[in-house]
């Protein structure tokens, strides 16, 4: 508690002008930064497996950051290879000696946890997720789950809510609707999808399930006769699907208090 009223106090929103710096600094083709230029309450992440897959989490100062991890037996299982990735891929299963500097989180298998940005990062590059980008910026990032054109809250509310879902928190682990950008992303825009038969905020499993759809859809057959003409048509319908899937223009979401979430959680019978 201790560490987050510090935080909070030392803690200043960013103007536009700086924010706009940032963004310009890091450009269409890589969202990298340096540690140095961290801030509590960024949304931040980093590839695994070749760049199959990035993991997800918020900054919160003083070396840490929390994240929302797979494990334990409480995630649903998707029955597709990128699951067992995941699962491969958290924190207590990457390194096989516990880390003095994580402490008692690490005894966690799964669910929302805190760890230092030497174990989120396992061995990875450090990148920034991007808020608040234009329209021509999101087509051109063609990759998923790099950046939204939602607005971020300010950081204050971000670690309020971050704080207060590894405390409580975030339910049960689902890759297509309920993973580690759904969890980062919640904590800066406090966004929740309302219908329930939707992928989650998640740009990765958007991007995912819009290429495979891209790939195996039939129409596509008789829009076009040449390669050249499928791959464009299918890179169309692939760029749409992100499109209307961002949290940033779709209708089916709305503002939910953090405590509210977890009260919907905890009466589901569902806890991490």
């Amino acid at each position: 508690m201790g560490m987050s009223e510090e935080i909070g106090k030392g803690v200043e929103e960013e103007n536009g002008n700086e924010r706009r710096n940032r963004l310009l600094k890091m450009g269409v083709l890589s969202n990298r930064i340096s540690r140095e230029e961290l801030k509590p309450g960024d949304h931040i992440y980093s590839w695994r497996h070749a760049y199959i897959y990035a993991h997800h989490g918020i900054y919160v100062g003083e070396g840490k950051v929390i994240h929302f991890t797979q494990g334990g037996g409480r995630e649903i299982n998707s029955g597709i290879v990128l699951d067992g990735i995941i699962f491969r891929s958290s924190p207590s299963h990457l390194s096989p000696r516990p880390c003095l500097v994580c402490g008692d989180d690490q005894s966690r298998l799964g669910g929302v946890i805190s760890s230092c940005l030497d174990c989120f990062l396992a061995d990875g590059d450090l990148y920034l997720f991007q808020y608040d980008v234009s329209l021509s910026f999101f087509l051109a990032k063609a990759r998923g789950g790099t950046c939204t054109m939602a607005a971020s809250d300010s950081s204050e509310d971000v670690l309020h809510r971050a704080f207060f879902l590894h405390r409580n928190g975030f339910g049960v682990y689902h890759i297509f609707k309920n993973n580690c950008e759904d969890f980062a992303i919640y904590c800066k825009t406090g966004l929740l999808v309302t219908t329930r038969i939707s992928v989650g905020r998640s740009g990765q499993a958007t991007s995912f399930l819009a290429a495979a759809s891209a790939i195996v859809s039939s129409p596509l057959r008789y829009l076009t006769t040449s390669f050249s003409g499928l791959a464009v048509v299918g890179f169309g319908m692939y760029c749409f699907s992100r499109l209307v899937s961002d949290i940033g223009v779709r209708r089916d979401v709305e503002k939910v208090p953090v405590e509210r979430l977890v009260r919907v959680v905890s009466d589901s019978g569902v806890q991490n």
